[in-house]
């Protein structure tokens, strides 16, 4: 019996998204434990660099169907047409999820779901805006730009990442922001969010780009490159490619977590560095709020899971191809920050770090910050 392959199809055009993390092209097999976590990073990067604002406005341009018939009838093998339907990007936003994502495998979810994955942003954003996804994890600005390339038509329902980004160096006298001074750093992501985050930091911390000078490399492998040629050399590197890197060079330690030096300046404020955030198209969560609710309670406990099962949840992880090794994925679980924040929590988290943004780089939250609406408390 044939199957019919129903095709879905967006024009995503001119795609470039001011979002940091990592840099690279993601590849398809690696085989040593630098080059999976290149390939993690690689995909974060390509996600934190593609266009949402373009992908959101030319989604939904096009959609095109292919059916074929058999003996003038026709039959279609399909998702469960009640599944909600969820995108997800490859590397540590994805972590959370992969106890939801085998317990589908095995139909022991309280309600269908249908996951995607993704290798960028732009093909999560173009099927949101164009309704063929209904939840996505994405980048926290990207989330941002998207609510104003739709005017309004997602919410925020949760942040399932914090701050992944890490001072890897063999200097152990580094212990605070201010023990920069005089340094220089190698890192990715020019004129995206680690520029930004490192930017603020340095300022709170009453430095100036006098101070520090930032040297930006196209790829995290040559950032690792110079920290193994350089004993002397200080590296900014998300997971789980900072775990690679300093198990490749045992002289390598991360020095800084980006996240508790936020959360040092925002203690008072609720503010923190957000990575990785979960939407829902507005008017489906209008129609199906119930089971969206159902959803973030299943998150949550996927969440739950990998933070207190890390070597039970990094298979999960790998067989999922979220990472692609196992052992990767286990060292740099307790530093990837995976969380499922709700309600007050997480509007006032997201809210604060989407302000800092905004701050430096307007265009990297969509031009202006989100109104109220952009953030679903039950």
């Amino acid at each position: 019996m044939k199957k019919h392959i129903c095709v879905l199809t967006a024009a995503l055009l001119g795609l470039s998204v001011l979002l940091g993390g990592c840099s690279g092209q993601s590849g398809n097999s690696q085989t040593t434990q630098a080059q999976t976590a290149e390939q993690t990073d690689s995909q974060s990067q390509a996600a934190d660099e593609s266009s949402a604002a373009d992908a959101a406005e030319s989604s939904g341009d096009a959609q095109a169907s292919d059916a074929a018939e058999t003996d003038g009838s026709e039959e279609t093998e399909a998702a469960d047409p009640n599944a909600i339907r969820i995108g997800s990007l490859n590397g540590p936003t994805s972590m959370g999820l992969a106890k939801l994502m085998s317990d589908q495998e095995k139909g022991e979810t309280s309600q269908p779901y249908d996951f995607t994955m993704a290798g960028k942003a732009d093909e999560l954003v173009g099927k949101i805006a164009s309704g063929d996804l209904d939840i996505a994890l994405l980048p926290a600005n990207v989330a941002s730009v998207l609510y104003s390339k739709t005017q309004g038509n997602v919410k925020v329902i949760d942040i399932n990442t914090l701050g992944v980004l890490y001072v890897v160096a063999s200097d152990d006298s580094i212990s605070s922001i201010g023990d920069l001074k005089g340094k220089t750093l190698y890192m990715t992501g020019k004129g995206t969010t680690p520029e930004y985050v490192m930017n603020y930091l340095l300022a709170e911390n009453g430095l100036t780009d006098s101070d520090v000078t930032m040297e930006f490399k196209s790829e995290a492998t040559e950032v690792a490159s110079v920290l193994k040629e350089d004993p002397t050399a200080i590296g900014v590197l998300p997971q789980p490619f900072a775990t690679a890197a300093c198990i490749q060079n045992e002289n390598l330690k991360t020095v800084l977590d980006l996240t508790e030096q936020w959360n040092i300046l925002n203690g008072d404020t609720g503010s923190m560095l957000v990575t990785g955030v979960t939407i829902v198209r507005s008017d489906y969560l209008a129609e199906n709020e119930d089971a969206v609710k159902q959803f973030i309670k299943d998150h949550q406990a996927s969440a739950s899971y990998t933070q207190e099962n890390p070597a039970d949840a990094a298979e999960l992880v790998a067989a999922q191809g979220i990472v692609e090794k196992a052992a990767i994925a286990q060292k740099a679980l307790p530093y990837c920050n995976i969380v499922c924040l709700t309600g007050s929590e997480m509007k006032d988290a997201l809210e604060g770090y989407l302000e800092v943004l905004y701050e430096q780089d307007a265009q990297s939250v969509g031009g202006s910050l989100p109104a109220e609406d952009f953030y679903y408390i039950p």
